[in-house]
């Protein structure tokens, strides 16, 4: 492995946007790896780049810390992944975010409808609830989560 692959933790920093001690929280987490140089400074792999940003991505997407630690276990530690090896990760993750997608979707055009909460408090509501039966289907926002 060149010096040149290897980063420093500020560099890392700079790089992802993140601050140094979300870095360490990560790496106590086991989501990226630190080699330590004779003068035990942390050095990443300029790899460690796209883990980072795939994380900072996945929180957006609303996964959590579980699924996303879930994710990066597919990718190899101490070796730069692989085209194939984030193909892997994407195409697990397809199914999760097109759903979520969907959720998206019918939520935005739900909210200027009546979402199905049984509130009838909107005028609106006795066009597509009448009578609140949809609170036979059970209790919350049932147009937009079924």
């Amino acid at each position: 492995m060149d010096k040149n692959d290897l980063l420093p933790i500020g560099e890392l920093a700079r790089r992802t946007g993140l601050a140094v001690s979300a870095i360490r929280f990560y790496e106590d987490r086991g989501l990226v790896q630190a080699f330590r140089t004779m003068g035990n400074q942390r050095r990443f792999l300029r790899s460690d780049i796209r883990r980072l940003s795939f994380i900072l991505i996945a929180q957006k997407l609303g996964l959590n810390l579980t699924e996303i630690e879930e994710q990066l276990s597919r990718l190899p530690q101490g070796r730069t992944p692989t085209l194939a090896d984030w193909q892997a990760i994407s195409r697990s993750m397809r199914a999760q975010i097109d759903a979520r997608i969907q959720l998206l979707t019918r939520t935005s055009a739900k909210l200027d409808e009546c979402i199905g909460c049984g509130c009838l408090s909107l005028q609106r509501c006795q066009l597509y609830n009448r009578d609140d039966k949809i609170s036979a289907a059970g209790a919350g926002p049932r147009f937009v989560l079924g």
